[in-house]
């Protein structure tokens, strides 16, 4: 399979919108994509830019896409932070996600940062299962935590 892997682009937002949605149906949670385009590319490449992806490439079609950001840790220091990564569905298990996840890890290595960490649900045994095969410390123990807008405007 011919795969690009690039820098993402303000265009390739509705994209990667979509990619966000098909893998929130995966992780069983399509309600909580609220963002909307517009708020998403300002994000990445507004004023001022909180995220940078890459994306995967074929014929002419994103089919995958890893979206991080810098994330500081008191007791770490300056962490690259994984936040979303997907390969659409037809297009696992071809080397894709492979390609993605080290330029990532290449990002991390020549950004300097203290470590690259990210967050898999407990239950899929497919992303574990990749992870594991890098050797990837997965950490038990920890619970997320968040409020919504609306919670922090009923404060």
């Amino acid at each position: 399979m011919n795969v690009n892997i690039r820098t993402a682009i303000a265009e390739d937002c509705p994209r990667i919108l979509e990619l966000i949605n098909e893998l929130a149906l995966y992780e069983r949670a399509p309600e909580e994509v609220t963002v909307d385009l517009d708020h998403f590319v300002d994000a990445g490449f507004g004023k001022s830019p909180v995220w940078k992806a890459y994306v995967a490439e074929h014929e002419g079609t994103i089919i995958g896409f890893a979206l991080f950001y810098t994330r500081y840790s008191t007791w770490k220091g300056c962490r690259l932070y994984l936040e979303d990564f997907i390969v659409t569905e037809d297009c696992r298990g071809k080397g894709v996600g492979k390609l993605l996840f080290e330029k990532v890890i290449e990002e991390s290595k020549n950004g300097n940062y203290n470590g690259m960490v990210w967050q898999v649900l407990d239950w899929n045994a497919p992303a574990i299962n990749f992870y594991n095969k890098y050797n990837a410390h997965l950490e038990a123990g920890w619970l997320n935590a968040s409020f919504s807008k609306a919670q922090v405007k009923a404060f």
